[in-house]
């Protein structure tokens, strides 16, 4: 089956148009919140949802588990490699639906990159006992790819603590969900669960975008050398 030209421009349209909307969005909350709070600051919106700044050297949620620079390598490889996947879906038969899960995905891995590659260049150091501000370009509080990702979605949902005869924790608190995110985190996280939940079928696309083509080889039945 083939994807019609005017459909396929479509696509691709909308998937861009849905990144940048998305990277806009969570570039402005992220703004926003570094220059109007200090590290650690929070506003409770309710009890159980806060907005609480902090920031972070690691991956989605606050995780570490490789080197700065290497992550933010990582980073761009991933985009790359994703930006070229969503380029080729386009020009396949494929579910709209997917494509903007695939383009929300991406859209949240470019976002926090972009904290990574300019926010140390840009921005003063956050603090707990100062807001940060904008500063002439390279002047800023990290170099290139060293700039720390912006967090400050908190939804505590349940505060209690363990009971005392809990192993290890017995009655430490214990929150859930204790995660601090942002906006590019929440699509990342809800377009792979609506992936998996509804366009599992599709992922079978990327064995086809990055299966090997079998070079054409030249063949004869004439044993003879010419």
């Amino acid at each position: 089956m083939r994807k019609d030209k005017n459909s396929t421009s479509g696509d691709g349209i909308m998937a861009i148009a849905i990144i940048a909307g998305l990277i806009i969005i969570d570039q402005i909350i992220k703004i926003l919140v570094k220059t109007n709070m200090s590290i650690g600051e929070s506003l409770h919106i309710t009890d159980w949802f806060q907005i609480l700044f902090i920031e972070n050297n690691g991956m989605a949620y606050g995780m570490t588990f490789f080197n700065k620079l290497v992550l933010s390598v990582f980073r761009l490889v991933a985009i790359a490699v994703l930006g070229y996947y969503l380029v080729k879906l386009i020009r396949m038969p494929h579910k709209r639906g997917y494509i903007v899960c695939m383009s929300m995905v991406l859209a949240g891995a470019a976002g926090n990159i972009f904290d990574s590659m300019f926010y140390g260049l840009i921005f003063d150091a956050s603090t707990p006992y100062s807001v940060s501000h904008l500063v002439s370009f390279g002047s800023g509080y990290a170099p290139f790819l060293y700039g720390k990702v912006v967090d400050m979605f908190y939804f505590p949902l349940i505060v209690t603590h363990y009971p005392e005869w809990f192993p290890l924790h017995g009655g430490e608190e214990f929150i859930f969900f204790s995660p601090v995110f942002n906006f590019a985190d929440a699509c990342i996280s809800v377009s792979v669960v609506m992936i998996f939940l509804f366009y599992r079928n599709e992922l079978e696309t990327i064995g086809q975008v990055f299966k090997r083509k079998p070079q054409d080889t030249e063949t004869t039945d004439d044993p003879k050398v010419m």
